[in-house]
């Protein structure tokens, strides 16, 4: 019988990855290998943990201009998982984290409150909402009094300059918190109501429209289950320092619920962190624990023997951060995934590719060379769920976005995370910036996670395991894309074009 014939064509990993470079995900591309089934058959679950699963390798980063209660509540909902920021106090950061944890929907309303000495006196009060809530103390934290319905306020003339307390309906019908998706959308179609509040202990909780329910219905189904815990909550992930201060704000965020805690800080090998990683398995063993960043084997091995469950890898590579211009250190994405999940892997630590995420080939990139989840900032900034309003810059709908080493994020407490000292100079490692609308994630994630199924089964990959399996063996071949290969490989010789994704 004659051999099989093989071929040299390409760069194995262990080859590309040991040659003095530090190659980002631009840098380099995977060569086809061999399908042997369709595409709806790329399984995409993965481990964010040891112990913790999704359904999507999909984590939103815990930045302040990213992930609050809706993106945590949406980014469940589809399968993976949000980390909240901590540029805030430990009592908001844990209850933005019980919040979420708290919904059966896979949204978040924004609903508006007054108390019942206030007044309305622009329909612009209402924003986008279809009535405004009544409540003891003008917040969502106190027990309801009444509603006024924005048709109602309409049809008021000159009555409007009088308190709402005067005018409101104290009869308001609702369901309660517990109620799910179905539950709520049976409701509404039921009673026939344009819309309905949940409530919780006497308290508004969220807002739920016919509007609302035609949306969700219309977004793209992935078939993933939603990420769960075992009191079948949303999973929840909080991020935390490592000062002294970020131990009481880690039994806040215990006591809220929150199923993983991330140590944020830009370079994770530290006394510092070390001293936090024992701190918080010695106290919480059961609590799972991301360490970082990192983006070298050293690094890696030093977290991972303190008992981290889980890694994020990146030092510099997102759109808003200057680390590596400004400190003269980091490392290429491409690279520093690779690295560090080659000795990740030994202890069964799942990693983190944090940074550098532009669309879903650089997904398929960090995934295939060892990532078991992507964090995404920029992505996922400017999309509904992420904080903050809308406004129009040159005729364009955006959203801020900062980096959390920004020096306007820095003020907020954010130097935390660069080991800054609050009494002396901040150096600013990140940027202000503004992203574009992006609508949903519930509508752009399901088909980014298509076309990165698309991308596993070019590679000859029917899951994350498979791939790193023929990436470990040398079946997975890679080449370095010069400038002009860059250029070749995006869109071209063109006048004009339109791209659309989806």
């Amino acid at each position: 019988m004659a051999a099989a014939t093989t071929f040299e064509d390409g760069f194995p990993a262990t080859k590309l990855f040991n040659q003095g470079f530090s190659y980002t995900y631009d840098d380099v591309i995977f060569l086809p290998h061999y399908i042997d089934f369709p595409t709806d058959s790329v399984q995409l679950a993965t481990k964010l943990t040891r112990n913790l699963n999704l359904s999507i390798p999909c984590v939103a980063s815990p930045m302040d201009t990213v992930t609050e209660a809706s993106m945590a509540v949406s980014m469940a909902a589809l399968g993976g998982i949000g980390i909240v920021h901590s540029n805030n106090s430990a009592i908001e950061q844990a209850s933005l984290v019980e919040f979420a944890k708290a919904h059966r929907i896979p949204f978040v309303n924004d609903c508006v409150f007054k108390s019942p000495n206030d007044d309305i006196v622009s329909v612009d009060e209402f924003c986008d909402s279809p009535c405004v809530f009544v409540t003891e103390t003008g917040t969502r934290t106190s027990k309801l009094l009444g509603v006024v319905y924005k048709s109602d306020w309409e049809k008021l003339g000159d009555k409007r300059d009088a308190r709402v307390s005067d005018y409101m309906v104290e009869s308001v019908i609702n369901v309660p918190s517990t109620y799910d998706f179905d539950d709520v959308a049976g409701y509404l179609a039921a009673k026939k109501l344009d819309f309905v509040p949940l409530v919780k202990n006497g308290e508004v909780f969220d807002l739920v429209s016919v509007g609302d329910v035609e949306r969700v219905r219309g977004f793209p189904k992935t078939g993933a289950l939603p990420s769960l815990g075992k009191n079948g909550e949303f999973l929840v992930g909080a991020s935390i320092g490592t000062r002294e201060s970020d131990k009481e704000r880690l039994e806040h965020l215990v006591k809220a619920g929150a199923d993983v805690i991330v140590l944020d800080s830009s370079q994770g090998n530290s006394i510092y962190q070390i001293e936090m990683i024992k701190y918080v398995k010695r106290t919480y063993p059961e609590l799972d624990l991301i360490g970082g960043n990192v983006v070298t084997m050293a690094q890696a091995h030093n977290l991972i023997q303190a008992g981290v469950d889980g890694l994020r890898v990146g030092m510099g590579s997102g759109s808003i951060c200057t680390t590596q211009e400004v400190c003269a250190v980091g490392r290429g994405q491409a690279t520093a995934v690779y690295k560090v999940a080659s000795i990740a892997e030994q202890s069964g630590i799942p990693i983190i590719a944090d940074g550098g995420i532009s669309n879903s080939g650089h997904i398929v990139k960090a995934l295939t060379l060892g990532a078991s989840t992507v964090m995404m900032g920029s992505f996922l900034a400017g999309s509904r769920e992420a904080p903050g309003s809308y406004e129009y810059q040159h005729g364009r709908r955006v959203k801020k976005y900062r980096g959390m080493g920004s020096l306007e994020a820095m003020t907020k407490g954010s130097d935390a995370r660069y080991l800054g000292d609050t009494n002396k100079l901040k150096i600013a490692q990140g940027v202000v910036g503004a992203v574009a609308d992006k609508g949903s994630v519930s509508r752009f994630i399901p088909y980014t996670m298509h076309a990165v199924k698309q991308g596993f089964q070019d590679l000859g990959a029917s899951s994350l395991e498979s791939a790193h399996s023929l990436l470990r063996s040398g079946v997975l071949r890679l080449e370095v894309r010069t400038g002009a290969a860059q250029t070749e490989g995006g869109i071209h010789g063109l006048v004009s074009y339109e791209k659309k994704s989806f």
